[in-house]
């Protein structure tokens, strides 16, 4: 079986970066081992942006920060979007891309905290799941 293609919201990586007991951090650590994790270059630049505002600084070091980016950035498949304009597809337009990046990528799952993303409706043929969701899922199939 090949491995499971999971696209993670910007919140659940950097919750999983500032809190390393978190169910995102754990979450994160079980799909490295099993899954492929999916960028677009959007949602890359989007946890890029966020990860290095000044408020993160008491929380994550900066060469915490530029390693994570590596790894993530190392180990991640990468997908492009299709051109033009995108249809909007959730409450808030900002989280269309990480749906774009897993109808894209035709991944497994849509991980993410945000109540616009986990209440998008399954006709797009998508599993959006929240963090504990999808931990779950990893542990009992």
């Amino acid at each position: 079986m090949p491995p499971r293609r999971v696209v993670l919201d910007t919140n659940v990586l950097i919750s999983a970066a500032l809190m390393p007991a978190s169910v995102p951090a754990r979450l994160m650590q079980a799909l490295l081992q099993s899954s492929r994790l999916v960028f677009a270059e959007p949602t890359f630049a989007e946890l890029q942006t966020r990860l290095w505002r000044p408020k993160f600084d008491r929380y994550i070091s900066v060469e915490a920060r530029r390693r994570l980016l590596i790894d993530l950035s190392a180990v991640a498949e990468w997908v492009r979007l299709p051109d033009g304009p995108a249809p909007r597809l959730s409450r808030d337009a900002d989280d269309d891309v990480f749906i774009q990046a897993a109808l894209a990528a035709g991944a497994d799952w849509l991980v993410s905290g945000d109540a616009d993303l986990l209440d998008v409706p399954g006709a797009l043929g998508l599993c959006i799941l929240s963090p504990r969701q999808a931990l779950d899922r990893c542990h009992h199939g």
